[in-house]
């Protein structure tokens, strides 16, 4: 079997797993009372089940236990990253299930990301192992152990956080994670394909298994949403995301890659702030916003990018599809100009589409201006007051 059909596979596995486990899920969720009512900053106006998380890292682990198994992907993918970042993903997703049932405080959640974090890092050696700077004459910059596991942990934490802060409206975050994921998938898989396999071959299968199990848990939780993915959910996609971007450099030696593609290879690692800009965004909006405040960078409010969509007049869905196209404009767009060699003609395709996705942001507020004018043009002229009869003769 040719690999490219082998990852098809390992997405179809993923995406049928949390496809048909998702219902087990949400019947587990109303059992054990997991169910998100609705509060002041929340926009679903019925009580819904969360605990979508489960069935997600169901699907994902289902389709790397086939790759083991598999002639081509099982020969290439026999390390161990792989394996802790599922030992990982278990965890994170566990501290999820119990948010999405008591609802934990903002520190103890941060110290069990980074617990979860932890462990992929240091006992399956998921960490940044170099840095290139293209600066000057920086090149590639060392960081050691001592360096690279806390940069790890917080770019991990960083990426965990931004898709959690997403996590609004219904579809959002499983769209938003999926078109990352395809488009880190696309990038990796070239790198593949041009026999840098040290470097991409485990990024490659991570977004494969994390695109299809988003994929196959958007049904259920597209507008309306009958589940959620919740915090088991979020705080999952964002720790294997993270992963695949870091063990990139994981095995490979930065000096290897010669001039294909210059040194694009060894920016892999920030890839996912491309590919989730609208995420990291959103993140870094809230945490200014909150700490000129004074309130802390957790603390919650109604002014994250989707409910600013809704304010404008988007209803839920159109919101949701628009800030769908900008992230795929984003995501695929930095992978176009990565891979293609005119970048001219590329950042004209997403210039006019850029403009095109502002028109269709703005149409809401240009409906209502039109509206506002076409009223005033056809209002009625005003009536004038009668004047007083200041001498009581009866005429005005």
């Amino acid at each position: 079997m040719h690999p490219s059909l082998e990852y098809a596979l390992i997405g179809c596995i993923a995406a049928a797993g949390s496809y048909l486990l998702t219902p087990a899920a949400r019947r587990i969720a109303i059992w054990w009372g997991a169910v998100a009512k609705p509060r002041d900053r929340d926009v679903h106006a019925v009580a819904t089940p969360r605990l979508g998380g489960l069935a997600l890292f169901a699907g994902f682990a289902m389709a790397i236990f086939v790759a083991h198994k598999l002639p081509t992907l099982g020969a290439t993918f026999g390390n161990w990253d792989i394996d802790w970042v599922l030992v990982s993903g278990a965890m994170i997703c566990a501290l999820g299930v119990l948010d999405d049932k008591y609802e934990l405080d903002s520190i103890t959640k941060l110290a069990g990301q980074v617990a979860a974090t932890g462990v992929m890092v240091t006992k399956g050696g998921v960490q940044m192992t170099a840095v290139y700077l293209p600066i000057g004459h920086a090149g590639t910059v060392s960081l050691g152990r001592d360096i690279g596991i806390p940069v790890t942990i917080l770019l991990t934490v960083l990426t965990i956080n931004a898709l959690n802060f997403i996590d609004g409206l219904d579809g959002l975050a499983a769209g938003v994670t999926a078109i990352g994921a395809l488009a880190f998938f696309i990038y990796a898989y070239y790198l593949v394909s041009h026999n840098y396999i040290d470097v991409a071959n485990t990024p490659t299968l991570l977004t494969a298994a994390l695109a299809g199990a988003c994929i196959g848990f958007l049904p259920h939780n597209f507008s309306p949403a009958r589940i959620f993915m919740g915090d088991s959910g979020s705080m999952l996609v964002g720790l294997v995301l993270s992963a695949a971007a870091t063990t990139a450099t994981t095995s490979a030696d930065p000096q290897s890659f010669g001039r294909l593609l210059g040194s694009l290879p060894l920016l892999l690692p920030f890839l996912p702030i491309a590919v989730l800009a609208i995420p990291f965004v959103d993140l870094l909006l809230a945490i200014v916003r909150r700490i000129r405040r004074g309130q802390s960078p957790f603390a919650p409010d109604k002014e994250h990018l989707h409910h600013r969509m809704l304010e404008i007049g988007h209803t839920h869905r159109r919101a949701v599809l628009l800030l769908y196209f900008w992230s795929a404009l984003l995501a695929f767009g930095g992978v176009a100009l990565s891979l293609m060699r005119g970048p001219w003609l590329v950042i004209s395709v997403l210039s006019a589409l850029a403009a095109i996705g502002l028109l269709m942001s703005a149409i809401p507020r240009l409906r209502r201006g039109r509206g506002r004018h076409a009223a005033g043009r056809h209002a009625a002229p005003p009536v004038p007051e009668p004047v007083p009869d200041p001498v009581g003769t009866g005429r005005p």
